[in-house]
């Protein structure tokens, strides 16, 4: 996958926003981990892979891929925010073992990482775990890519409507 024009393409929009909503001066990290928490707790929810006591099937792979782009899009932003690129290393990309669950929870802990230690080392962590997350619900880098795009148009749609 072209990691780098889905970063260019956030620039893009991480600009667009700031500059209409006249936030250029102000340090949004927290907020876009906060963004990337509820993203990824939206995500869980429409998988319902945590739900032990519902019978209830989860959402379609549309609905659910959307959400994961969501939070992609927050992943890349923070990203952007403290000069990060996410760079695979050769040969990497081996899922971890455990379910769906356990998954969510390494993501989660991920972001908290990130959040009180901003590394270099940490967000390649994050990023890592996030996609092993995005082969766990049975998605291509190009399905990924696919939806990133669409996602991103919708994001810029949503600026012009005043979202």
């Amino acid at each position: 996958m072209n990691w780098e024009t889905l970063f260019k393409m956030q620039q893009q929009l991480d600009q667009r926003i700031e500059t209409e909503h006249g936030l250029e001066q102000e340090d949004l990290f927290r907020k876009k981990v906060m963004a990337l928490l509820v993203e990824l707790g939206e995500l869980a929810n429409e998988t319902r892979c945590f739900k032990f006591w519902s019978t209830k099937p989860p959402k379609e792979d549309e609905v659910i891929l959307e959400e994961y782009v969501d939070g992609l899009h927050f992943i890349l932003s923070l990203g952007l925010e403290k000069g990060y690129r996410y760079a695979r290393q050769k040969g990497q990309q081996e899922v971890h073992q455990g379910g769906l669950t356990d998954q969510f929870h390494k993501v989660f802990g991920e972001i908290h990482l990130f959040q009180e230690s901003p590394t270099d080392m940490h967000y390649q962590q994050l990023f890592e775990t996030f996609l092993d997350l995005g082969v766990k619900l049975g998605f291509s880098e190009q399905s990924i890519q696919d939806a990133y795009y669409q996602k991103n148009e919708v994001n810029h749609q949503r600026q012009e409507d005043g979202y």
